[in-house]
Protein backbone atom coordinates (compact mmCIF):
# COMPACT_ATOMS: atom_id res chain seq x y z
CA UNK A 1 0.00 0.00 0.00
CA UNK A 2 1.10 3.49 -1.00
CA UNK A 3 2.05 5.93 1.77
CA UNK A 4 -0.40 8.87 2.69
CA UNK A 5 1.92 11.27 0.57
CA UNK A 6 2.48 8.31 -2.14
CA UNK A 7 -1.95 8.54 -2.22
CA UNK A 8 -1.40 12.49 -2.24
CA UNK A 9 0.83 12.40 -5.28
CA UNK A 10 -1.33 9.44 -7.09
CA UNK A 11 -4.65 10.99 -6.93
CA UNK A 12 -3.24 14.58 -8.25
CA UNK A 13 -1.35 12.72 -11.05
CA UNK A 14 -4.47 10.79 -11.54
CA UNK A 15 -6.45 13.74 -11.91
CA UNK A 16 -3.63 15.88 -14.32
CA UNK A 17 -4.13 12.86 -16.33
CA UNK A 18 -7.68 12.84 -16.63
CA UNK A 19 -8.12 16.53 -17.18
CA UNK A 20 -5.03 17.54 -19.22
CA UNK A 21 -3.63 13.78 -20.53
CA UNK A 22 -0.96 14.81 -18.98
CA UNK A 23 0.89 15.69 -15.81
CA UNK A 24 4.14 17.38 -15.43
CA UNK A 25 6.48 17.92 -12.56
CA UNK A 26 5.92 21.09 -12.24
CA UNK A 27 2.06 21.13 -13.03
CA UNK A 28 2.01 18.49 -9.83
CA UNK A 29 4.39 20.95 -7.93
CA UNK A 30 2.13 23.50 -8.14
CA UNK A 31 -1.59 21.76 -7.29
CA UNK A 32 0.27 20.12 -4.25
CA UNK A 33 2.21 23.33 -3.00
CA UNK A 34 5.73 21.38 -2.93
CA UNK A 35 9.01 21.69 -4.98
CA UNK A 36 9.71 20.72 -8.10
CA UNK A 37 12.77 18.60 -6.40
CA UNK A 38 10.17 17.15 -3.71
CA UNK A 39 7.76 15.77 -6.45
CA UNK A 40 10.85 14.77 -8.44
CA UNK A 41 12.10 12.32 -5.67
CA UNK A 42 8.52 11.22 -4.97
CA UNK A 43 7.81 10.43 -8.94
CA UNK A 44 10.98 8.19 -8.36
CA UNK A 45 9.57 6.45 -5.60
CA UNK A 46 6.44 5.64 -7.22
CA UNK A 47 8.49 4.40 -10.43
CA UNK A 48 10.15 1.77 -8.15
CA UNK A 49 6.76 1.46 -6.29
CA UNK A 50 5.17 0.43 -10.09
CA UNK A 51 2.95 2.70 -9.95
CA UNK A 52 4.50 4.73 -12.94
CA UNK A 53 6.77 4.45 -15.34
CA UNK A 54 8.64 8.31 -15.29
CA UNK A 55 11.88 9.31 -17.57
CA UNK A 56 13.73 12.68 -16.76
CA UNK A 57 12.98 15.16 -18.98
CA UNK A 58 10.34 12.98 -20.74
CA UNK A 59 7.53 12.78 -18.50
CA UNK A 60 5.64 10.28 -16.59
CA UNK A 61 3.00 7.70 -17.23
CA UNK A 62 0.85 6.00 -14.85
CA UNK A 63 1.18 1.79 -14.62
CA UNK A 64 -2.32 0.76 -14.58
CA UNK A 65 -1.65 -0.36 -11.21
CA UNK A 66 -1.17 3.34 -10.94
CA UNK A 67 -3.99 4.03 -12.63
CA UNK A 68 -6.45 2.01 -10.69
CA UNK A 69 -4.76 2.87 -7.14
CA UNK A 70 -4.98 6.93 -8.46
CA UNK A 71 -8.78 5.94 -9.71
CA UNK A 72 -9.35 4.92 -6.56
CA UNK A 73 -8.20 7.47 -4.78
CA UNK A 74 -10.51 10.55 -6.38
CA UNK A 75 -13.00 8.22 -5.86
CA UNK A 76 -12.87 8.08 -2.33
CA UNK A 77 -11.77 11.91 -2.23
CA UNK A 78 -15.45 12.30 -4.01
CA UNK A 79 -17.14 9.91 -1.78
CA UNK A 80 -15.66 12.04 1.46
CA UNK A 81 -16.87 15.26 -0.26
CA UNK A 82 -20.17 13.92 -0.47
CA UNK A 83 -20.54 11.90 2.36
CA UNK A 84 -20.00 15.58 3.91
CA UNK A 85 -22.27 17.54 2.17
CA UNK A 86 -25.01 15.29 2.39
CA UNK A 87 -24.38 15.34 7.10
CA UNK A 88 -24.15 19.17 5.72
CA UNK A 89 -21.00 20.14 6.62
CA UNK A 90 -20.13 23.83 5.82
CA UNK A 91 -18.98 24.21 2.10
CA UNK A 92 -16.13 26.38 3.15
CA UNK A 93 -14.44 22.99 5.88
CA UNK A 94 -15.23 20.17 3.45
CA UNK A 95 -12.15 19.98 0.97
CA UNK A 96 -9.73 20.35 4.39
CA UNK A 97 -12.22 18.16 6.68
CA UNK A 98 -11.25 15.29 3.32
CA UNK A 99 -7.08 16.03 3.34
CA UNK A 100 -7.51 15.69 6.94
CA UNK A 101 -9.70 12.20 7.44
CA UNK A 102 -8.92 10.21 3.97
CA UNK A 103 -5.87 8.71 4.51
CA UNK A 104 -7.26 7.93 8.26
CA UNK A 105 -9.58 5.76 7.22
CA UNK A 106 -9.94 1.95 6.34
CA UNK A 107 -11.19 0.82 2.96
CA UNK A 108 -13.83 -0.91 4.82
CA UNK A 109 -14.18 2.05 6.53
CA UNK A 110 -14.99 3.61 3.06
CA UNK A 111 -17.18 1.16 1.67
CA UNK A 112 -19.37 1.83 4.59
CA UNK A 113 -19.75 5.10 3.70
CA UNK A 114 -20.68 4.37 0.00
CA UNK A 115 -22.90 2.47 1.54
CA UNK A 116 -24.91 4.95 3.68
CA UNK A 117 -24.37 7.44 0.84
CA UNK A 118 -26.03 5.69 -1.23
CA UNK A 119 -28.99 4.91 1.12
CA UNK A 120 -29.48 8.80 1.87
CA UNK A 121 -29.10 9.30 -2.54
CA UNK A 122 -31.94 6.49 -2.74
CA UNK A 123 -34.16 8.78 -1.31
CA UNK A 124 -33.66 12.38 -0.65
CA UNK A 125 -36.45 12.58 1.88
CA UNK A 126 -33.82 10.99 4.12
CA UNK A 127 -31.42 13.89 3.59
CA UNK A 128 -34.29 16.25 3.90
CA UNK A 129 -34.76 14.56 7.55
CA UNK A 130 -31.24 14.77 8.88
CA UNK A 131 -30.83 18.53 7.72
CA UNK A 132 -34.21 19.42 9.54
CA UNK A 133 -32.74 17.16 12.87
CA UNK A 134 -29.50 19.05 12.50
CA UNK A 135 -31.72 22.86 12.22
CA UNK A 136 -33.99 22.09 15.06
CA UNK A 137 -30.91 20.89 17.46
CA UNK A 138 -28.82 24.36 16.42
CA UNK A 139 -32.53 26.16 16.90
CA UNK A 140 -32.15 24.44 20.32
CA UNK A 141 -29.04 25.73 21.32
CA UNK A 142 -29.30 29.07 20.07
CA UNK A 143 -32.84 29.55 22.00
CA UNK A 144 -30.63 27.74 25.38
CA UNK A 145 -27.98 30.62 24.77
CA UNK A 146 -30.49 33.24 24.23
CA UNK A 147 -32.18 32.19 27.97
CA UNK A 148 -28.79 31.38 29.52
CA UNK A 149 -27.36 35.57 28.40
CA UNK A 150 -31.15 36.52 29.84
CA UNK A 151 -30.33 34.74 33.10
CA UNK A 152 -27.14 36.30 33.55
CA UNK A 153 -28.53 39.62 33.57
Amino acid sequence: MPTPSMEDYLERIYQLIEDKGYARVSDIAEHLDVHPSSVTKMVQKLDEKKYLVYEKYRGLILTPKGKKMGKRLVDRHELLEEFLRIIGVDEDLIYSDVEGIEHHLSWDAITCLEYLVEYFRDDPKRIEDLHMLKAADEAEEAEMEEKNRGDSR
